[in-house]
């Protein structure tokens, strides 16, 4: 058992996961953890995850060797249209872990690092109402390659949807993983990551700082754009 599920069987005081000390770094310089959920649904008060991907960018590169794939047994049904965009059927999740699981391999993955997803706010609710149950707090930089992609001119930037992460990524010439996988995503958003971030950096160079306060402007209002799940 794992220290961090010895901590929360034991319901300790919340605590926050450190993170915020990487604001003034260049961004190669930082480690960051892009992160993929597949959900139940989009309501983000009821609907919970059935599957989280993650990875790790270190010194600007994709570190493949650092790849996190669980899944997740939901506590409610998993609608039709969910299925119809995951694929994971209530079979396929009768025999998953719980939730803590998943809060331990996430928070393990998210310490000290800076959290990247594409459509942030959808993850950023998701991980943080998981983490909660377990008296985590999420607290630290969130970086939204959505928002870049519209900061970089590659999406509307008064689009009433979210840029399909896909879409953008095959534009640029990138491989595009398996999609509507939480571990594919997250590899396709650590690629597109890097793109966007090169993009960026012609005018002037990015800090974890810059790259935040760019994901809070550009992301201002999205959080009732639909995303599929």
């Amino acid at each position: 058992m794992s220290r961090l599920r010895r901590l929360v069987g034991r319901r300790a005081a919340a605590r926050s996961l450190p993170g915020w000390d990487s604001l003034d770094l260049l961004w190669r310089e930082a480690e960051l953890a892009v992160v993929d959920l597949e959900l139940t649904g989009l309501d983000l008060r009821r609907d919970e995850i059935v599957s989280y991907g993650g990875v790790v960018v270190r010194a600007g590169r994709v570190v493949a060797s650092t790849v996190v794939y669980g899944l997740v047994k939901p506590r409610r049904p998993v609608s039709e249209a969910s299925i119809a965009v995951h694929a994971l059927r209530p079979a396929d999740l009768a025999d998953a872990p719980g939730l803590d699981a998943c809060v331990d391999a996430l928070a393990e993955l998210l310490t000290g690092r800076v959290l990247v997803a594409h459509a942030a706010w959808v993850e950023r609710a998701f991980i943080g109402r998981a983490f909660a149950e377990f008296d985590i707090k999420l607290d630290g930089p969130v970086v939204d390659t959505a928002a870049l992609a519209r900061e970089a001119g590659l999406a509307p930037r008064g689009a009433s949807t979210e840029p399909i992460l896909e879409d953008l990524t095959s534009g640029l010439g990138l491989p595009v993983h398996t999609t509507h996988h939480a571990a594919g995503d997250a590899l396709t958003t650590a690629g597109l990551l890097l793109a966007l971030v090169a993009r960026l950096e012609r005018t002037e160079p990015q800090t974890i700082r810059s790259l935040t306060a760019v994901s809070h402007r550009q992301s201002l209002g999205a959080q009732r754009r639909p995303y599929p799940f």
